[in-house]
């Protein structure tokens, strides 16, 4: 077990809390990941990894694996509710990696969570306690004491100099050590599903990412070249009982109309039928990160709407610009209020960029048409140059 003053507590082995801990221990600190279950289970399909993120995750090594892992697509699709083609075909692949140095990318959940675990192992630094059946955490005077019970009923006591929530949308962390309040249900559920590439070829593009819009929902597709398999997202209005009673729904509702209307959408919908998941979408707005040295970040913090895929790359910036301010700063309590100075006002503007495009997404006629037109009026580069705030941003840098 690892010891000493500079130990870093992180409560969640998951995206945030892996990226916090390999940023920690390259700069020589030590991190202990406490984990809940008692083996790596990643939730979830697919992910878009966006450059802001790609930057961080290369920077510590991981370029290789996620390369192998991943693919970068040349364009992003854009279908209009009942349109047969693309209204239009957004450039990214080679483009936008070398307008940013860094790739965009999608791949499955799996292999990034493989490639942090893999990398945090490798680290002399870090140290994963799987099976965590009970934390119990008092602050004092002097700093922190730290009381950890295992499912085996082994324990670990321990003086940590900081504690970081990175234990996601229900956090812990959150509700119980910082007194904030639960997450909220967004009104959403994304419905996941994964199709053989054989299922959907002759249907659309399997080496481009396809965003489909229609009122009230959207879906978005991309492929898994490694696991043969194409990544579908759904995302539908589903009322709280629906989500979370008794009777969870088991499919989409999309109304007959709109599943005759859209050859391509009815014939997706046909294919995956009994293959979905279900997801609801949560947020969460914490208006206390931090007190002393107890901190979150990540979804513990800030879940937002997915309607940018950003909630993964905000989690990563999460934990590299909190690591640097852990060793940059006097103390735990100088670190989160850096951390949080900085990552307020940027967290504010992706999540209202979130909202924006779900808004845009889910627009219904005729309102839909001025959307279209817009969207149809534009080069197919002109939004990263309307996204280079979000992709170009360097929390090292910051």
């Amino acid at each position: 077990m690892a010891t000493g003053q500079r130990v870093i507590y992180i409560a969640g082995a998951g995206i945030a809390g892996l990226t916090l801990a390999l940023s920690l221990a390259k700069r020589g600190f030590a991190a202990v990941v406490l984990e809940r279950e008692a083996q790596p289970n990643p939730l979830g399909a697919g992910i878009q990894l966006s450059p802001n993120a790609r930057r961080v995750l290369d920077r510590l090594g991981l370029d290789a694996a996620l390369r192998a892992a991943s693919f970068s697509p040349e364009f992003i699709d854009l279908y209009p509710f009942a349109s047969k083609a693309p209204l239009k075909s957004l450039q990214y692949g080679k483009v936008a990696e070398r307008r940013y140095g860094a790739a965009y990318s999608v791949l499955h959940r799996a292999e990034l969570a493989g490639a942090l675990l893999t990398a945090a192992r490798r680290s002399s630094n870090i140290e994963i306690v799987w099976a965590v059946r009970q934390v119990d955490l008092v602050r004092h005077a002097r700093g922190l004491s730290i009381g950890v019970e295992l499912m085996d009923r082994s324990a670990i006591n321990a003086r940590p100099y900081a504690y970081v929530g990175a234990d996601g949308v229900g956090s812990r962390t959150r509700t119980e050590l910082l007194g904030g309040k639960s997450a909220r249900y967004s009104g959403f559920v994304a419905w996941r599903a994964l199709a053989g590439e054989a299922q959907l070829a002759g249907l659309l593009p399997i080496d481009r990412v396809s965003v489909f819009w229609g009122r009230g929902f959207h879906a978005v597709t991309y492929p898994l070249p490694g696991r043969r398999e194409i990544n579908v997202v759904l995302v539908t209005k589903v009322s709280e009982k629906r989500a979370f009673g008794e009777k969870q729904a088991s499919e989409p509702k999309i109304d007959s109309y709109y599943r005759g209307r859209s050859h391509v959408f009815g014939e997706l919908l046909r294919v995956l039928r009994g293959k979905w998941t279900f997801w609801p979408i949560s947020t969460v707005e914490a208006s206390k990160w931090h007190d002393d040295s107890v901190g979150i970040i990540g979804d513990a913090a800030h879940a937002m709407l997915p309607f940018a895929a950003q909630g993964a790359a905000m989690a990563i910036e999460d934990g590299a610009l909190l690591a640097r301010e852990m060793i940059d700063r006097d103390s735990p309590e100088e670190a989160f209020q850096s951390f949080a100075a900085h990552r307020r006002g940027r967290i504010d503007k992706v999540r209202r960029l979130a909202r924006r495009n779900g808004a845009a997404f889910h627009l219904p006629w005729p309102m839909s048409l001025i959307r279209n037109r817009v969207v149809a009026a534009q080069s197919p580069d002109a939004h990263l140059a309307e996204s280079d705030w979000l992709y170009r941003y360097d929390p090292l840098h910051e």
